[in-house]
């Protein structure tokens, strides 16, 4: 079983003025990976993600899908963080 756990994202811009900053990131990390997180073995909280997959290919393929999702909405992780 392979589990990859991605954290700590970091925003490109503060949100000033901006109540709620965690609830509203994570509506968008839930808005990004709905679908995995719906149909695959995904958990997102806050800056936190969770992949348990039972096989190496399978889970290569959903890592490589999220790194791309945020990636596309501006979203970065950083790589010494991986567990």
């Amino acid at each position: 079983m392979f589990i990859i756990h991605i954290e700590s994202f970091e925003l490109t811009v503060i949100f000033f003025r901006m109540t709620n900053l965690l609830v509203t990131f994570q509506i968008i990390i839930n808005e990004i990976l709905r679908d995995l997180i719906n149909k695959e073995k995904v958990t997102a909280f806050v800056d936190d993600i969770l992949v348990k997959i039972e096989t190496k290919e399978r889970y290569n393929k959903i890592v490589n899908k999220i790194l791309k999702r945020l990636e596309e909405n501006n979203l970065y992780v950083k790589p010494e963080k991986y567990v």
